[in-house]
């Protein structure tokens, strides 16, 4: 039996320290999550000295920062830092960018590329829209499965066991009047998306806001990913609908050819 030094802690210690260092970060993961100390153990079920003296390890490392003249905190420089360097390894990222950026050109509105990461889509890629009314682009944004259209248009074009997978427990949260909340109407929508080729998030996530996305294929000819135009539906209306979604479609099966992807000869049952 292995002894411990004069005042080590046992290792299940050190595991609930780094589990509870890490449920912090996660909680302060969404862009737009702001805590002081005492809601975040509210949140966490911890008592609140453990999440200070937490909270002040990790400002001093630089994985959260204080905010100026509050007691909430975020997640700081060392989180980006440590967040490209592991993004600097997926070849979507390094070859995408040139190609969110046509399709702001050819289309006017903000593009996106997003990647499917634990149950959510992970915005990596953001290019602004030229017009003062646009959404705002924000890498590192997590959104939903089912009410975006990269969340739709990825898991339309995995395989069924796949999917199935992942909607399984899901949660249909409502975010609109329009947001889909059964997971029954939300196969069809996948179906729908599966055979037009690209999804719509018709003010599914936000009011005032339509967005069309399409696939983007690897190498091995699996989804890699989503890119996304977004706008407000003054801008991105229904008449304009056809037009965009070729433009998305064109623009993502550019960046899958970069990317290796070769798209089956029709009637050999590619999708």
């Amino acid at each position: 039996m292995v002894k411990l030094a004069a005042g080590e802690k046992k290792p299940d210690y050190h595991v609930r320290v780094v589990d509870r260092a890490l449920a912090i970060l996660e909680e302060l993961g969404d862009g737009s999550a702001r805590f002081g100390d005492v809601a975040l153990a509210e949140r966490l079920g911890l008592h609140k000295s453990t999440v200070h003296r937490l909270l002040a390890v990790l400002q001093q490392n630089g994985f959260v920062e204080r905010e100026p003249a509050s007691t909430k905190y975020r997640l700081g420089w060392r989180i980006f830092e440590l967040g490209m360097a592991a993004a600097s390894h997926l070849d979507i990222l390094e070859r995408a960018k040139p190609y969110v950026t046509r399709l702001v050109e050819a289309t006017g509105e903000t593009a996106h590329l997003g990647v499917l990461r634990q149950g959510a889509v992970v915005s990596l890629v953001n290019v602004e829209s030229r017009y003062t009314v646009r959404t705002p682009a924000t890498v590192g944004r997590h959104i939903p499965l089912h009410c975006t259209s990269q969340g739709k248009a990825i898991l339309a074009f995995l395989p069924a066991d796949q999917v199935k997978c992942r909607l399984e427990g899901y949660v249909f949260s409502k975010h609109s009047a329009n947001t889909i909340v059964t997971k029954d109407r939300f196969l069809a929508d996948l179906a729908l998306v599966a055979s037009r080729g690209y999804a719509v998030d018709n003010e599914e996530h936000e009011e005032g806001l339509r967005c069309i996305a399409a696939p983007v294929h690897d190498h091995s000819g699996e989804v890699a990913g989503a890119i996304s135009i977004a706008g407000p539906t003054f801008r991105v209306t229904g008449a304009r609908l056809p037009a965009l979604s070729r433009e998305v479609m064109r623009i993502a099966a550019e960046l899958s050819a970069a990317l290796g992807y070769r798209a089956p000869a029709p009637g050999r049952g590619g999708r």
